[in-house]
């Protein structure tokens, strides 16, 4: 399992099995967010299964599907609502992470500088550089 903490609220991983909830949970993740679609590539475990798995562990479960390579700003919405809401620390998980990176990056970037964005998502594996622009666009759009 490839577990990687962006900051104390939030990490990201790739796909999770349902086996492997009971060691999430263990670790002390309150809320597991599913942002990969149901059957987006042949033999991914079924997204009910996680569920299931997370609720018998005690957590909370957040279904929040987005479309590879195509995050939306109604997705980054999403995301941030869900987030302010949930119980943390929060695991999310896509196919590689990145999808749930960008979603946290956007989502933040309304209330965070960019550089410290760019540079946590940096140490926990991701490059979102080539994102500077719209996490500009999201900062300048949701200021007081």
């Amino acid at each position: 399992m490839d577990i990687r903490k962006i900051d104390d609220s939030i990490s990201v991983a790739p796909q999770i099995t349902p086996e492997q909830v009971a060691e999430i949970a263990s670790m002390g993740f309150k809320t597991l967010v599913a942002n990969r679609p149901d059957h987006e590539e042949p033999g991914q475990p079924a997204m009910a299964d996680v569920e299931q798995a997370a609720r018998e562990h005690d957590m909370a479960w957040v279904y929040l599907p987005v479309e590879s390579g195509n995050i939306v700003d109604d997705d980054v919405d999403a995301f941030a609502e869900m987030f302010e809401q949930a119980e943390k620390p929060v695991l999310a998980f896509c196919r590689s992470g990145t999808r749930c990176s960008v979603l946290w990056a956007l989502s933040s970037a309304r209330y965070t500088p960019v550089e410290p964005i760019i540079q946590r998502a940096g140490q926990a594996g991701y490059d979102l550089r080539g994102l500077i622009p719209r996490l500009q666009q999201q900062a300048s759009s949701h200021q007081d």
